[in-house]
């Protein structure tokens, strides 16, 4: 059959129109390849996840109206393996009772019925601005449902406000040793303490007060089994350690619990992530067949409250990422002291698409790989002699001017990650490159890097030291290159999986 001329051309015309619109569907995006975004608006405070039916549920705060205000509700996803994640959709709307919007809490699992809903029944408390004068005051919401929907239990509070401004972030757990439910509460620079027997009434039992890190927010209680076997009490909580030359992340002691008051190793606080964008954290257990004491599980929001609404995906309709998942280990170190060390979850290795190996490659000056990419994990062995200076660029630029930098300084006898080269969220230069100390007399050090469209989480050697923080590079800035100053550095055993989840 012959085609007319004008019927040829609107083939055509339609045919282009149909590619033209196929390309923008898949439009560059600053959405993640492998983390945890929200589906749209805004996400902040990621809720502990508990395991329940095969399932880890995880609860986050969620603000459909940004980027508006009108506040948070709890929105619920669930996954098997803590890579991939379905959405379920808001499990406790906003503005249900009459005490406004969720804030951060807890869920757990009330296998027992000791509050009286049933066996397996989830109970939830969370702080709500009450509806007489906004104080900030606990509670309870019950599920029967497995998680999906939530009753709110009173609109009274379980645990009305005890005449301070900062009363909130419920963290609760069962003391297998005190056949109890214990909570930890955020009190302003205080940790409190409280005991109950059914999640509804609840008795203060101490106060652990903290010391130049400002206000804490959402605080951790767990125990855990050293490597040497010891059992240690870890308390942590989201804290500001700036004014100090601290992080402004998850701070954290070791000690002894005895059901009723914690009892620090030490007064200093250690840190379980030096980078500036790993806040609001929370730590959880495997599933419930595993050995809880050995191992934990850890994420946390990749924000900050310095400047949380800047960033590009806002044009794409949705300001809201978590870190990975991290696997979280107690460290007994020779001095008898105790140290959380964390790596990224072996599970992210099934989300490999394709892998480059580079067995040795000697490096004076700079050299980049013919490899590219913006959502991998880099594995390497560097080690030299003597040198100044020595590290990766990543998400570089063709003309080499932008980049982010991870290395050694070994002049200043820091590690560090230095943003500054590259799009970031601070406006201001506060937070341009983190450090941590690091012993540089090694003269060696191992490097696990996650990158992803706008984030970079880095772990050092057995993951004693980890930064979180978020980047902006432009998206077609995808280069890899290693560097020295002033020597020779040996890069070993560098390894490059490319990740993709679909």
């Amino acid at each position: 059959m012959q085609l007319g001329g004008i019927t040829l051309f609107l083939i055509i015309v339609m045919s282009l129109g149909l590619k033209v619109q196929h390309s923008e569907i898949k439009k560059p995006t600053y959405r993640a390849i492998y983390h945890f975004t929200t589906p749209d608006k805004w996400k902040n405070d990621p809720q502990r996840p508990i395991y329940l039916d095969g399932e880890y549920h995880y609860y986050y705060l969620y603000n459909r109206d940004y980027p508006n205000g009108n506040g948070t509700e709890w929105r619920h996803a669930t996954s098997t393996d803590l890579v991939h994640w379905k959405d379920d959709g808001v499990a406790i709307p906003k503005y249900t009772n009459k005490n406004g919007d969720p804030w951060t809490g807890s869920v757990v699992v009330d296998d027992n019925n000791t509050a009286g809903f049933g066996n397996g029944a989830l109970v939830a408390i969370m702080t709500q601005p009450s509806a007489e004068g906004g104080k900030q005051e606990q509670y309870l919401w019950y599920s029967t449902d497995k998680g999906n929907t939530f009753t709110s239990y009173s609109d009274d509070p379980i645990m009305p406000n005890p005449g301070i401004a900062d009363f909130r972030d419920p963290k609760i757990i069962w003391d297998d040793q005190a056949h109890k439910w214990v909570m930890t509460m955020a009190e302003g620079t205080k940790i409190g303490f409280y005991e109950s027997d059914n999640l509804k009434d609840w008795h203060y039992t101490s106060g652990f007060f903290t010391e130049n890190i400002g206000i804490v927010e959402c605080p951790d209680l767990y125990l855990m089994q050293a490597n040497g076997g010891t059992y240690k009490w870890v308390l942590g909580a989201s804290a500001n350690g700036k004014a100090i030359g601290k992080p402004n992340t998850y701070a954290y002691w070791t000690g002894n619990f005895n059901g009723k008051e914690f009892i620090p190793d030490h007064n200093e606080p250690q840190w379980l992530d030096y980078g500036f964008d790993w806040y609001g954290a929370v730590t959880f257990e495997e599933g419930k067949d595993s050995d809880k004491y050995s191992h934990r599980y850890a994420l946390a929001w990749m924000n900050n409250w310095d400047y949380p609404d800047n960033t590009p995906t806002l044009d794409e309709g949705f300001n809201g990422m978590d870190s990975i998942v991290r696997q979280i280990e107690l460290k007994q170190e020779s001095d008898h002291t105790y140290r959380l060390i964390s790596q990224p979850m072996e599970a992210l290795n099934q989300l490999t698409s394709s892998m480059d190996h580079f067995e040795q490659i000697e490096v004076n000056g700079s050299e980049t790989l013919n490899v590219t990419g913006d959502a991998y994990q880099l594995d390497t062995d560097i080690s030299w002699s003597e040198i100044k200076n020595v590290g990766l660029r990543l998400r570089e630029s063709t003309d080499k001017n932008r980049h982010v930098d991870i290395g050694i300084l070994i002049e200043g006898q820091y590690s560090y990650v230095n943003r500054a080269f590259t799009g970031q969220p601070d406006k201001d230069g506060e937070y341009l490159e983190s450090r941590a100390p690091f012993d540089v007399s090694k003269k060696n050090v191992h490097l696990k890097i996650l990158v992803d469209k706008t984030s970079i989480e880095v772990f050092l050697d057995d993951g004693e030291i980890a930064y979180s923080s978020l980047i902006f590079p432009e998206l077609n800035d995808k280069g890899i290159s290693l560097f020295t100053e002033g020597g020779t550095a040996i890069f070993k055993n560098v390894v490059i999986k490319h990740f993709n989840k679909s």
